[in-house]
């Protein structure tokens, strides 16, 4: 593995490393100082921060009563992590290392919680008209965001040096 290489590796892993623990330190404090006890609390009127726990993947998708899918879904966020991990030795750029270490901390992050949890930590509620968006977390907000940048470099990112 080259220098570079080398050091992408590194800086992602410490962004992951970071969202990792802020995702953490956020659901305790809501576990532990907000929803205590557990309650909508109206913060304006379209945001509010419950308390749910989401034993599925992204809006409670596959939340089935299995008690193997806890570790089936864990090893496939932790394979996906190797698999970009793996795939950013091959990049040097500013962004894919954001990527990469966004995806990579909120999908730990999302991990720690199946094995502490009854689900993943979920508590950012927002609303308009009746209409909710599905709870979620700082791990999910970074997946997100990894994501968005991915496909942005993806469509309008430098390919092989040119500019498209």
């Amino acid at each position: 593995m080259s220098g570079n290489a080398r050091a992408a590796l590194g800086k992602a892993l410490g962004l992951a490393g970071l969202i990792a623990v802020l995702d953490q330190a956020t659901k305790w404090f809501v576990l532990l100082e907000v929803m205590q006890p557990p309650r909508i609390i109206e913060v304006t009127g379209f945001f509010n921060l419950v308390l749910t726990y989401n034993r599925g993947v992204s809006f409670g998708l596959l939340a089935g009563g299995s008690p193997w899918q806890p570790y089936v879904l864990s090893v496939i966020s932790l394979l996906i992590v190797l698999a970009l991990l793996y795939w950013l030795r091959q990049q040097t750029n500013v962004m894919m290392i954001l990527a990469v270490g966004m995806v990579s901390g909120g999908a730990l992050g999302n991990v720690i919680d199946r094995f502490i949890h009854p689900g993943v930590v979920d508590f950012l509620d927002f609303h308009y008209a009746g209409w909710h968006w599905p709870a979620f977390n700082l791990a999910d907000s970074a997946i997100v965001a990894g994501v968005a940048l991915l496909l942005w470099d993806g469509l309008f990112g430098e390919q092989d040096g040119v500019k498209d």
